[in-house]
């Protein structure tokens, strides 16, 4: 092979290489952001203030499901979060589908930085209890916290919306 034919497939060879293309980069996620966990149940727990003015109706429970909760509020008192969350389990199996506990659970998984099992409960109480309401303002705003630590602005604007449809306006009463 001569030196030109070298040439010309050598440069054959860089042309095709110049038309390639680099693989595309691997999609780089958001970072979660930095969120006091603490600071995010004060919000969760504010969200709901002030909206209980509709009657609601609740079976009475049993004593010892009062008790339980007892126990889980002295222990986040205390800031033992996994104790907390013992005994309002607890509470949980004598009452699976209380939708007031369940977002109890989801506020301390908040407080221990559990974003995701934290959102996971606080939806599964939305879906149990009232769609309106202090209740209601609670699973949303969690779902926000959660959502704001896993930077999701997509989601958090959407809880946001959903947020707002707790609070419903009075009836007009003549």
């Amino acid at each position: 092979m001569n030196m030109k034919a070298r040439y010309i497939g050598f440069s054959a060879v860089l042309a095709l290489a110049g038309c390639t293309q680099p693989p595309p980069a691997p999609a780089v996620k958001p970072a979660a952001v930095a969120v006091d966990p603490v600071a995010a149940v004060r919000a969760i727990r504010a969200a709901g203030e002030g909206l209980d003015s509709a009657v609601q109706v609740q079976p009475l429970r049993d004593p010892a499901i009062d008790g339980f909760l007892s126990k889980a509020h002295a222990a986040e008192a205390a800031k033992d979060y996994a104790g907390a969350i013992a005994a309002a389990n607890s509470a949980l199996k004598l009452a699976p589908d209380a939708p007031d506990i369940l977002q109890y659970v989801a506020e301390l998984e908040i407080a221990r930085g559990n974003w995701l099992p934290a959102e996971q409960t606080a939806i599964k109480s939305f879906t149990l209890g009232p769609k309106v309401g202090s209740l209601c303002a609670r699973n949303w705003q969690t779902v926000v916290e959660a959502r704001t630590a896993l930077a999701d602005s997509a989601t958090v604007a959407q809880a946001r919306q959903r947020l707002k449809e707790c609070r419903v306006a009075p009836r007009l009463r003549m």
